[in-house]
């Protein structure tokens, strides 16, 4: 399955999982990535029309389950109790044991190989499935990580103001404050902070996986972050048969720090959101060694106002989501069938570019339609060393850069957590995870301004109103440097 992470880059170590022949990592980020200390200082898709499948040849890490797209005339599409007799047909054909596991919220049926212990297992199970004319694709279940990075005491936000690279935000709040916007932040849950309580709604834990969740259970009403910490090659080994990760590491509390960077309150005290009078939906997909594909597929659609089974309604639909998490494979079709849902819906979906300094269009979501994906500035307006580029990037925003300051990273809530949530304070990360939040929360703002906006017209305003970076961008780092007040200013109130 693919396992997704938080984009987050620490300590320069990357760590790629080969899972089904295909590298999943911390988009910007390894599973042992520095973790915060605890010192505190607050601041001023369509359908295919064939079948397809991921190929699955030199595999390091087995897959454990496909996710199957019927055609619409199938009965297979609509009917749980025929999706379970298919499973069994299939698994007759390849040999191996299949069981359907659940409808996604796209449709697509998640199917599980409990006993393949070898790649070729998984190979006659989806060659089985793509020999049905009713199959319109097949694609593993993926593991995926977050994308943030290294910690570091910081006390000013530069990313907000500074005349050099900051996103000029404080001259946008005269026009908008993000009031009254729903932004999702599908990321590891959130701690309790006092910048954050007063902005965050009912959310849902989509971790199907207990031992992943962490906290006891699956699937539940309490998207808290159970946190993250790891003993070393928890997370299995690499596809360099390292074990991930490397060494036993503490609790990140990546959705936290993101969800302050969208909407931290504006209270004088420690930090404050790019849209601050917005609310936080927060939806837990990321655990101990990451996500899974299928998890994240059914979040969005959740938090888009769609319909997942087993799973309360929604009721307070995001506008934007923000996903600060990646895995190193090209986009699929339930991916992609998860996220044209959300935008038809009418729901913005911003995502990380990736932290590994390569083409982002070898990442997912960030290789994705239907998104707007982020790279991440350094306090000067190069392009982050670490971040991904390429003609997939839509814009580039401050995502920090510690490695000769860490007053360069970027300020927001956390935890002093080494395990389970302790306290709340402050730190700097540096990541594509922590630009991608900044285009989310001006997201927000442009939708309070005008409700009206589409997803594809907020694409196209943030892309057509940036400016130029002041440093240098090699790859391609899309329209340019997000501009918040330029923005703003060229929207008409709705």
């Amino acid at each position: 399955m693919h396992r997704f992470t938080p984009l987050r880059i620490a300590l320069a170590v990357t760590t790629a999982a080969a899972v089904m022949g295909t590298g999943v990592a911390f988009a910007g980020g390894s599973p042992d990535a520095a973790r915060p200390s605890d010192t505190a200082r607050p601041a001023d898709a369509g359908r295919a029309a064939a079948p397809v499948a991921a190929d699955v040849s030199g595999a390091t890490e087995l897959v454990q389950g496909f996710i199957v797209g019927y055609k619409s005339r199938a009965a297979e599409a609509k009917s749980n109790e025929a999706a379970v007799k298919d499973a069994r047909a299939k698994a007759g054909k390849a040999g191996e044991p299949v069981s359907f596991e659940r409808r996604l919220g796209t449709g697509a049926a998640l199917v599980e190989l409990p006993e393949a212990d070898k790649v070729q297992d998984a190979q006659k199970v989806a060659a089985a499935f793509l020999a049905d004319p009713d199959v319109a694709y097949v694609v593993p279940d993926r593991r995926v990580y977050a994308t943030a990075v290294d910690p570091a005491e910081y006390s000013y936000q530069w990313d907000l103001h500074e005349t050099t690279a900051g996103m000029n935000v404080p001259s946008s709040w005269k026009q908008a404050t993000g009031k009254g916007v729903t932004v999702a932040v599908v990321d590891t849950g959130i701690a309790k902070h006092t910048e954050l309580s007063s902005k965050v709604l009912p959310g849902y834990d989509f971790i199907s996986d207990t031992w992943t969740a962490n906290d006891g259970g699956g699937r539940d009403d309490d998207p808290s972050d159970a946190g993250d910490w790891l003993k070393k090659g928890e997370c299995g080994k690499d596809q360099n048969g390292d074990p991930v990760p490397a060494r036993d590491t503490n609790s990140g509390w990546h959705g936290t720090h993101v969800a302050g960077t969208v909407a931290a309150a504006a209270n004088g005290y420690g930090t404050v959101g790019v849209a601050h009078e917005a609310n936080i939906l927060p939806v837990r997909v990321l655990g101990r060694c990451g996500g899974t594909t299928s998890d994240i597929i059914d979040a969005i659609t959740w938090a888009s106002g769609g319909t997942v089974t087993g799973v309360p309604a929604n009721k307070n639909p995001a506008a934007v989501i923000n996903m600060s998490l990646g895995g190193k494979f090209t986009c699929d079709q339930a991916y992609n069938a998860a996220l044209k849902g959300a935008a038809d819906r009418g729901t913005t979906v911003v995502v990380a570019a990736g932290n590994d300094n390569k083409d982002a269009a070898a990442y997912s979501p960030a290789g994705c339609a239907n998104v707007i994906t982020v790279a991440a500035s350094d306090r000067e307006g190069n392009r982050a060393a670490y971040s991904n580029y390429g003609k997939v990037v839509d814009v580039t925003a401050p995502g920090g850069e510690t490695a000769v300051r860490a007053a360069d990273g970027i300020w927001s809530t956390l935890n002093t957590g080494t395990t389970t949530a302790v306290k709340e304070n402050y730190a700097s990360y540096q990541g594509t995870s922590m630009a991608a939040p900044h285009i989310a929360g001006l997201a927000a703002l442009l939708k309070q301004k005008n409700p009206s906006l589409t997803p594809a017209q907020i694409e196209q305003t943030v892309k057509n109103n940036t400016r130029a970076l002041p440093g240098t961008c090699s790859g391609g780092c899309g329209a340019g440097l997000s501009d918040a007040d330029k923005a703003l200013t060229v929207v008409t109130g709705g």
